[in-house]
């Protein structure tokens, strides 16, 4: 598959062949369900925690006598049933997180990558940086590729400079082309990628190449 390069000010410079084998592949929408899901899981904090009724502050006394009352029994304040009582099967801290193999998941990358580029979502830029830091450097850039869309960024190293720019640009996420996200980049309306990352991709991604 080949891709135009652009340089930073929207102008056509060059073709670039894109490795079918990252870039071209059949979209699998169950390997992109569960690398996404896996993700979304392992940020999940797992602290929410609720006491039960051996938790609660109160006294073991019964609130009232077993009969003459004419209300329901009742063996302390702190049963759920009551107001301030404990919680009947209520969330403990827990960790959520799991793990899924490293060839689905590398897959499912790769099935997000193709469907950006076969979607005409994903743009190759030439390699540039930011040496200032500022932020209005980076947008006058980004607005001849995308405007008011949640756009993916993906570098060829981590850029502190680039980043720096970016973080007070709303909608705009970095990644790494050795640690891509599945949530970030399939869910990215406009995606763009520096020349030196697509080769750094094809190369991280082949399919004779273990992950690390």
């Amino acid at each position: 598959m080949e891709k135009t390069v652009y340089s930073t000010s929207g102008k056509e410079l060059r073709t670039i062949n894109l490795d079918d084998k990252v870039f071209g592949l059949p979209v699998n929408d169950d390997v992109i369900y569960y690398a996404i899901t896996n993700e979304l899981a392992n940020r999940r904090v797992g602290t929410a925690c609720t006491k039960t009724r051996a938790e609660v502050h109160g006294s073991n006394a019964k609130p009232f006598k077993q009969k003459g009352t004419g209300n329901a029994r009742r063996g302390d304040k702190k049963s759920p049933l009551m107001v301030g009582g404990g919680t009947i099967f209520g969330p403990k801290p827990r960790d959520f997180s799991y793990s899924i193999p490293k060839k689905e998941k590398r897959l499912a990358m790769k099935s997000i990558l193709s469907a950006h580029a076969q979607g005409n979502r994903l743009t190759v830029v030439e390699d540039f940086t930011v040496e200032s830091g500022k932020t209005k450097d980076l947008v006058s850039i980004l607005n001849n590729f995308a405007k008011d869309e949640r756009t993916v960024l993906i570098l060829k190293d981590d850029d502190k400079m680039i980043k720096r720019a970016g973080r007070n640009i709303p909608n705009l996420s970095f990644l790494s082309y050795n640690r891509l996200e599945a949530h970030t980049l399939y869910y990215g309306r406009k995606i763009i990628v520096l020349e030196s990352a697509v080769k750094n991709l094809s190369e991280f991604y082949a399919d004779d190449k273990e992950a690390k």
